[in-house]
């Protein structure tokens, strides 16, 4: 009766070669090694026939390096990060690598639990959009001499890879768009959050309003803070349109805001693309599905999940 290889060993064993062949094989590396078809296909079959699965922990231990990359986003479940994840997770996959993720809810002390967390289980790489406040625990990654790279939002006081669009430019060019249109009365919805991204939205808006000469007092900036319910969001925004029905145009700042926007505009006499334009930031099929059809500032998926991987790539 044969028994099953609970070990490299026992494989090596079986397959009369060394431990070192069986550990190039099972690491990829047979080929350059110049190890035979014949030895490969071996040690293949008594690994498919036992259903030997290496112990990842030990062997990351023992190699340094665990094929996994760690992303930390603010909520994974954001249409955003989410399309962001997948796209990783399937070119990561190609190169041999996994990716594990979490959302940090944009809490500085929730982003240090992970990093610790991540480094507890020897992940390879980072890639992260920060919460603000999580500088020195990133720095602590780069110290230890780990791949970073961040994307949506940058740490100005970091030396670090970053991948983003331009927010002040895209923000621009969508109020331009309302005063081209021939809207006089704007208003930007965003979040009230201290981050790069988001302040760079907003410059972008007050921008082309300047530059258009409308009054200042004509055009509103509602901040929403950070959590707030998406039934208190639709409360304020409904309010918002009670208190200015004058508002001809919309810019919400985040995709999340843009569903709670269309929802209170629902709840007013409003119609859409005759009393109100709108447009919102991040695509989303929500938004295709909407009658009529809402305009978004598409974010380029690929391009950025490409330009993410490149970067990881090149500082392993």
């Amino acid at each position: 009766m044969s028994t099953k290889a609970h070990s490299i060993k026992d494989i090596a064993a079986k397959a009369n070669v060394s431990i070192t062949t069986v550990s190039f094989i099972l690491n990829g590396k047979a080929v350059e090694r110049n190890i035979s078809k014949a030895v490969i296909e071996r040690v293949e079959a008594i690994v498919e026939a036992d259903g030997y699965k290496p112990n990842q922990i030990a062997r990351s231990l023992r190699t340094g390096n665990s094929q996994i990359i760690g992303l930390i986003v603010e909520d994974i479940a954001n249409p955003f990060f989410a399309g962001i994840a997948r796209l990783l997770e399937d070119k990561a996959y190609k190169k041999g690598y996994k990716i594990i993720y979490s959302s940090t809810e944009n809490q500085a002390g929730k982003t240090r639990e992970l990093i610790h967390l991540f480094k507890s289980r020897q992940v390879d790489a980072y890639v992260i959009a920060p919460a603000q406040g999580a500088e020195k625990d990133i720095q602590s990654i780069i110290n230890d001499g780990k791949p970073v790279v961040l994307f949506d939002r940058y740490l100005p006081e970091l030396d670090v890879n970053y991948v983003g669009v331009d927010n002040f430019d895209a923000s621009y060019r969508a109020a331009k768009h309302f005063i081209d249109e021939g809207k006089r009365n704007l208003a930007l919805v965003t979040v009230d959050l201290d981050i790069e991204q988001i302040k760079e939205r907003e410059a972008g808006f007050n921008a082309a309003v300047a530059e258009s000469g409308i009054k200042k007092k004509a055009s509103l900036v509602i901040k929403v803070p950070y959590g707030t319910s998406r039934e208190d969001t639709i409360t304020l925004l409904v309010d918002m349109l009670k208190q200015a029905p004058q508002t001809d145009a919309i810019l919400f700042a985040t995709n999340y805001l843009a569903i709670s926007g269309l929802l209170a505009i629902k709840q007013t006499d409003k119609r859409i693309n005759k009393d109100l334009s709108v447009i919102a930031y991040d695509d989303g099929d929500i938004f295709k599905l909407h009658t009529p059809q809402i305009s978004a500032l598409a974010q380029p998926l690929e391009e950025i999940a490409d330009s993410i991987i490149k970067k990881v790539f090149e500082q392993l």
